[in-house]
């Protein structure tokens, strides 16, 4: 995987070799949901609908190397797109870093277990289901804590 630095995730993005940009990542799987974009608000919700290339077992991708001749649309994350894209968990180490915060403290890079991310269930590993059983997409958002979906509102309402 190429030479890594002692403590290289303290570095900013832009001085990280592929494999230390690689490595930081802990592997939680939420960049591979995907998400449903109001088309008037421009608000994003994200949903529990995963890529058809995660493993749901694992939250990660079956076939990285090659992912975007299966998905022409993956999203490749560099340290310029970390600070832009605003769905990104608040989690994710790539965010975290592009803040300038710290990895949070169940990064496998500072627990030394690549378990660490399911046992905090920062990943999707387990909750989400596949695009290609999912069916409609906005029947599959995540609502925020204390929104109410639509079709709820409508039920009352009867």
């Amino acid at each position: 995987m190429g030479e890594m630095r002692d403590r290289f995730w303290e570095l900013p993005l832009h001085r990280l070799s592929k494999a230390e940009w690689e490595a930081l990542c802990d592997g939680c799987g939420q960049c591979c949901l995907h998400k449903v974009e109001d088309e008037d608000s421009g608000e994003i919700f994200m949903t529990n609908v995963a890529c058809k290339l995660l493993d749901l077992r694992t939250g990660q991708c079956s076939d990285y190397k090659n992912r975007r001749a299966h998905v022409p649309d993956c999203i490749r994350l560099t340290p310029k797109s970390v600070r832009q894209l605003s769905w990104l968990p608040e989690t994710c180490a790539y965010r975290r870093r592009g803040e300038d915060r710290p990895l949070p403290e169940w990064h496998y890079l500072l627990t030394g277990d690549r378990q660490s991310v399911h046992d905090a269930k920062a990943s999707v590993a387990g909750r989400a289901i596949s695009e290609t059983v999912a069916g409609p997409l906005h029947h599959h958002i995540i609502w925020p804590e204390g929104m109410v979906p639509m079709e709820i509102l409508e039920e009352d309402e009867d």
